[in-house]
């Protein structure tokens, strides 16, 4: 494109010093028509530029439906494609008019055109990658991800999404805990705004190891993390910190937190209830206040209160004394109650 735009300059400066020097007729006594070497020149330039413009808006309208049309690579090109050739087409036929007085059948004309250049070449892209481009691919791919090869912007974020995860249970690693978390203690500081923070230890765990094996120990994890992802809320974040430890970052006072800590004490006890071994978790929380304006304070809190849990009898979830003690199961069993509710 930019090669283009260059190469219709330098052809517009070359008429520009044609200008400059007497022009000589033809054998047939015709003179050159400077004045449509102009149009076509300037059409060229304007014509490239809506291109480069075109190239721009493409990614930019191909990214915003993608929250939309995910699951449907083909629709989500189709209109990407045809709105921005309409654009195109549009601008072109506007300085065409403008500078030659085409009618609008020019417009319809190259518009269906263009319609159906957007229709044959989405259907050729989506089959290139189903069936060629896949084959570059080791791993499985389904026809959603088609962005990863036309987006390198969406590629490039799914990179930094994996790499800040944890690779057994998908939850977001230590590393993500450490600056994530400083960023929300810092931003709860300054809006006012509640930040509580559960650490969740699973009770027993190297028992678990020892008596079933490592792979079972990694279903554990594994069911946890599940667990802990369906019963947050879109804004919390969910960590894995340690081998068997889990952390929670949710923008909730201190009561809600320790209500949200007892729903998953009660999940995953409720969740095991049927295999060959029993399940449960211990948990610490803490909240962001005057006596703790860190994250090392507010985790440090937390792990207290997680030790204390541990150590008077574990399967039960420590907060702030002096409050609610969160051991009874009572609001958690009747209909309607619950974070959830």
């Amino acid at each position: 494109i930019y090669g283009l735009l260059l190469g219709n300059a330098l052809m517009i400066g070359l008429v520009l010093v044609l200008r400059l020097h007497e022009i000589a007729p033809l054998p047939s006594g015709k003179l050159p028509d400077i004045g449509f070497i102009d149009q076509m020149g300037w059409l060229m330039v304007w014509g490239t530029t809506l291109l480069f413009v075109d190239a721009i808006l493409i990614i930019l309208l191909y990214e915003e439906l993608g929250r939309y049309l995910r699951k449907a690579p083909f629709t989500r090109i189709l209109v990407s494609v045809a709105c921005v050739l309409t654009f195109d087409q549009a601008g072109f036929f506007t300085a065409l008019h403008f500078v030659t007085g085409a009618p609008i059948a020019v417009f319809f004309g190259g518009w269906f055109a263009k319609m159906g250049a957007a229709l044959a070449y989405s259907i050729m892209l989506v089959a290139y990658i189903r069936w060629f481009e896949a084959r570059q691919i080791l791993a499985p791919r389904g026809l959603s991800d088609i962005f990863d090869t036309l987006t390198y912007r969406e590629r490039y974020e799914a990179l930094i999404e994996h790499v800040g995860r944890d690779g057994l249970t998908g939850l977001l690693h230590r590393g993500r805990f450490d600056s994530d978390g400083e960023a929300a203690v810092a931003a709860g500081l300054r809006t006012a705004k509640p930040l509580s923070l559960l650490i969740i230890d699973v009770d027993h765990f190297k028992s678990i190891n020892d008596r079933f094996g490592h792979a079972e120990g990694d279903k554990v994890l594994k069911s946890v993390a599940a667990l802990l992802g369906e019963i947050v809320g879109p804004e919390d974040q969910v960590f894995r910190i340690g081998g068997e430890e889990f952390a929670i970052l949710c923008l909730r006072p201190h009561s809600v937190a320790r209500l949200l800590g007892e729903s998953i004490r009660h999940a995953v006890k409720t969740s095991a209830s049927t295999s060959r071994f029993g399940i449960t978790v211990s948990a610490g929380i803490s909240t962001v206040s005057e006596t703790t304006r860190c994250l090392a304070d507010v985790f440090a809190l937390a792990d207290q209160r997680l030790y204390k849990a541990k150590s008077t009898g574990r399967d039960r979830v420590v907060g702030e004394p002096g409050g609610r003690e969160a051991d009874s199961l009572n609001a958690w069993t009747r209909p309607g109650h619950g974070v959830g509710a």
